[in-house]
């Protein structure tokens, strides 16, 4: 699903909201979310799942057109690990 269809969705599921305030309220929840991130806190969406973000040490690596060695400096990355209700739903058998 990408952006469009979900304020498409939600729209559809919400006929009193002008698409306007349907982006706007999509705009927030996911401001909100990267802000939490980049302060290094987590994001818990219960039955959905928890974003977080964890450390990447540094490391050489190489780059592909020319096989130079490159040295890749440390980094946090966005880390998503799904609930339970989200694990069983994914994992049932229809």
């Amino acid at each position: 699903m990408i952006r469009s269809e979900l304020l498409q969705s939600l729209a559809a599921d919400n006929p009193e909201l002008r698409p306007e305030e349907i982006e706007q309220v999509v705009d927030v929840f996911f401001e909100e979310l990267a802000a939490r991130l980049a302060e290094g806190g987590r994001v818990e969406l219960r039955g959905f799942g928890t974003f977080s973000t964890r450390q990447r040490e540094g490391r050489i690596g190489r780059n592909p057109r020319t096989g130079d060695a490159v040295d890749v400096p440390p980094k946090r990355v966005p880390y998503f690990k799904p609930g339970k209700e989200m694990r069983e739903r994914l994992n049932r058998d229809n």
